[in-house]
């Protein structure tokens, strides 16, 4: 029986193996349904318990920004009925799940000062779903036994027992208004892979490195790197900065195409 497990445990890792959009290796169990199931769920209860912006104006420059990012997506993400909420949260964030959902706190557009700015956190939040951390750190859980069963996940959305561990996986907390960050690898991963989202969508990548500037600012006095899974804010924007060249061309293709930036700020 012991044999039969590792067997079933090796096989389940082989099959789950995947390349993430920067060439790392990944493990991903569950399925794109499956997934997209959990998002749903988990944005659901979100819209319940959450205040939502009403002001029309605030609303459409949100989801202008998210639909020009949309935009740049590959094929089957970019066909899901996309849903972009603003919710009436003064923490400056932002979070993407599985399934084609996107919910923005009013409090990041105090932050976030324009639409390049904005773009540069909603490429980053987008990037997390297309490179699948969510499947990937729901799926380290379920290897460590956190009591998840391969192939059940969305009935356990309604189990209290499961729900904390679910939301934790895509980034949320059970608390209203807690988004909860990923590794230090994927927050870096998100922020390479939306710089290349925003400049294809006609958006300053730079805005990556103002934003970031802003949010230093922001936070004040913050622990060190080695304590925290997101990346101290001076080190990311040197990332950002190095990969600036790098999405030039991308940039420069969008001008080309007659893509550019309109949402307003």
């Amino acid at each position: 029986m012991k044999n039969w497990l590792i067997t079933a445990c090796v096989a389940a890792v082989l099959v789950g193996c995947k390349t993430s959009p920067t060439g790392r290796t990944q493990i991903a169990l569950y399925s794109e349904d499956q997934m997209a199931q959990m998002g749903s769920a988990s944005f659901d209860e979100l819209k319940k318990s959450t205040p939502q912006e009403s002001n029309q104006k605030t609303n459409k420059y949100v989801q202008c920004v998210a639909f020009k990012i949309i935009e740049q997506l590959p094929q089957d993400l970019r066909k899901l009925e996309w849903e972009v909420v603003v919710f009436k949260d003064d923490s400056a964030n932002a979070f993407a799940l599985p399934g084609g959902k996107i919910g923005v706190h009013t409090g990041l557009l105090t932050v976030a000062k324009d639409q390049h700015q904005l773009a540069a956190v909603l490429g980053h939040e987008v990037a997390h779903v297309t490179a699948r951390h969510a499947n990937e750190r729901i799926s380290q859980g379920a290897l460590v036994q956190t009591g998840l069963q391969l192939g059940n996940v969305a009935l356990q959305m309604g189990d209290i027992k499961y729900r904390s561990e679910i939301m934790q996986a895509l980034g949320l907390g059970t608390q209203v208004g807690i988004v909860l960050p990923f590794s230090r690898s994927h927050e870096s991963e998100a922020d390479i892979v939306g710089l290349q989202y925003m400049a294809k969508a006609g958006f300053e990548p730079s805005g990556a490195i103002a934003l970031w500037q802003n949010m230093s600012e922001a936070n004040g006095q913050r622990q060190p790197e080695f304590l925290s899974t997101h990346p101290a804010p001076e080190n990311r924007i040197k990332q950002l900065r190095a990969h600036l060249t790098q999405v030039q061309p991308l940039s420069e293709e969008a001008k080309a195409k007659g893509i550019s930036a309109s949402c307003g700020s």
